[in-house]
């Protein structure tokens, strides 16, 4: 398969950012000529408002476009340094296990300061410091590269991850609270589709930079041209951080979503409801599920398609535009109550990864069938009717039956099958996020923080995942079995938190 990618490709990207950068500073500055009237005032805080949830959400790009671009050096690194499956597995472990030190970090400095630091600094000021240490992570990029350390290159990333970590702590409570409570998962959804178009043209654009072309067999120099991508990564970083400092976005949240009418005030510590405890560990396991999938399906196509780590990033494109998909048609409900909207926006997301992969010199025959994969994820989304415990069911389920099918199988239905659980696990972060804080009204804060202390399941998950795929233990193919116990606890907590909040009596 050949995808050439010339130098219109980079231009245009380059130009789609600073029309974006514009656009938020507009965003920022935005007037309304007449604020005096009653209805003007009114139109001037929808506007306001919305204007400050599309800055907030910008923020989630960045965590896609980082996460996404590890799928890429991880056969990059394997191959080059010549490591085991599971030692290449350590770039994913680095940049999950940032998230719960970030986390622990956060909660200790909560209890020494006497209080939740971000009410102290503030949510965006938070988000901005936090975009800082992962610019200062990137840095670490150029000595790695020049002196092809892999260590240093992971510890980067780690750095990297640290400011996600508070990034995302003050961030999903921002995107809950700035609208109607009963549509909080689906506004998550949304900010959730933005960090997928990130995950899409990572892999395309760092293929470029490294390869210098997308796809084909193009064999890798020098490591050295791995730095050049984190250290404009790097700047715009800094960039965004001075965008938030200016913007609009509160910086307290002085809101209590889902009351508790049983709640007695006696409880000292959010780990005393179960909704959060057991969401603790299904976001470990649902941020497992979801990277380790990606990781190695790299590994797997070349042992099974015979495709080389420079051919592989439209197909982990697409893994990643799957999530996308999903997260697009679960927002659906949340931008109109015109239903057609949830098969457009859906398909919207699919054409745009045809376009991006399109711009990329991408043969695009071999991507169409995955339309039909597309409609079975539609009548799993309307099947849920928008309920967060029983989309969590019913996703699993589909989940379930994706991996085991893409484990009988082989060829590109085994692929496909693979890659169709970015459509399942799409929206399982908005809809365990929502579920798990549900109730715990002043302790949400430390709530989300223990919830972002688990992404590290993306790392140990995937490490786990790489170890048993050696071909003296259970191989590639059967290491998918994983993933398939990881949606089986899913399930179960969808089923289960509905009944905890039902014995609480928690307004959901």
């Amino acid at each position: 398969m050949s995808l050439v990618l010339d130098s219109s490709f980079l231009r245009m990207t380059v130009l789609i950012l600073v029309k974006i950068l514009l656009f938020k500073l507009s965003i920022v500055n935005f007037k309304i000529v007449n604020p005096k009237s009653v209805f003007s005032t009114k139109i001037y805080f929808m506007q306001n408002k919305r204007s400050a949830l599309i800055t907030l959400i910008s923020v989630f790009f960045f965590w896609g476009f980082v996460a996404a671009s590890n799928d890429i050096l991880i056969p990059v690194f394997k191959e080059k340094l010549n490591l085991e499956q599971w030692q290449s597995q350590l770039i994913s472990l680095a940049f999950y296990v940032a998230y719960t030190v970030g986390s622990v970090i956060y909660i200790l400095l909560s209890k020494f300061y006497g209080g939740d630091i971000l009410n102290k600094i503030g949510y965006k000021n938070g988000i901005a410091l936090g975009l800082c240490i992962s610019a200062a992570g990137t840095l670490l990029f150029y000595p790695a590269a020049q002196m092809v350390s892999f260590n240093l290159m992971i510890t980067g990333l780690f750095i990297v991850a640290l400011g996600f970590s508070l990034q995302q702590t003050a961030a999903n409570p921002l995107a809950i609270v700035m609208g109607e409570p009963q549509k909080a998962s689906q506004r998550l959804s949304l900010a959730g589709g933005v960090n997928n178009i990130g995950s899409i043209i990572s892999p395309l654009i760092l293929s470029y930079v490294i390869f210098g072309a997308v796809g084909g067999e193009h064999k890798l120099e020098s490591i050295d041209a791995v730095k050049f991508p984190y250290l404009i990564l790097g700047a715009a970083f800094l960039i965004v951080a001075l965008i938030f400092k200016l913007s609009s976005l509160p910086n307290q949240i002085f809101s209590e979503q889902h009351k508790n009418k049983n709640e007695s005030n006696t409880k000292t510590s959010s780990l005393q409801y179960p909704q959060l405890v057991l969401g603790m560990i299904a976001i470990f396991i649902y941020v497992g599920v979801e990277v380790a999938t990606a990781s190695n399906l790299p590994e797997y196509m070349r042992q099974y398609n015979n495709i080389s780590a420079s051919e592989v990033a439209p197909f982990i494109s697409l893994y990643w535009a799957s999530l996308m998909i999903g997260r697009w048609a679960s927002s659906a409900s949340a931008i109109s109550k015109n239903k057609l909207l949830r098969f457009v926006l859906p398909y919207s997301a699919f054409a745009v990864f045809l376009l991006v992969n399109k711009i990329a010199g991408s043969d695009l025959n071999i991507f169409y069938p995955y339309a039909g994969i597309i409609l079975i994820m539609i009548a799993a989304d309307l099947l849920s009717k928008g309920n967060p415990a029983r989309q969590l069911i019913i996703y699993s389920v589909c989940g379930i039956a994706a991996l085991i099918i893409g484990i009988l199988t082989s060829g590109i239905v085994s692929v496909y099958a693979f890659i169709s659980v970015g459509l399942f696990c799409s929206t399982l972060w908005p809809c365990i996020y929502t579920l798990a804080i549900a109730g715990l009204g002043k302790h949400t804060n430390q709530g989300s923080s223990y919830l972002i202390m688990m992404i590290m399941g993306g790392g140990l998950i995937s490490w786990l995942q790489g170890w048993l795929a050696g071909d003296d233990l259970i191989g590639i193919k059967a290491s998918y079995l994983v993933g398939v116990i990881c949606f089986v606890y899913l399930a179960f907590y969808g089923w289960k938190v509905k009944r905890i909040l039902n014995e609480q009596k928690v307004e959901f």
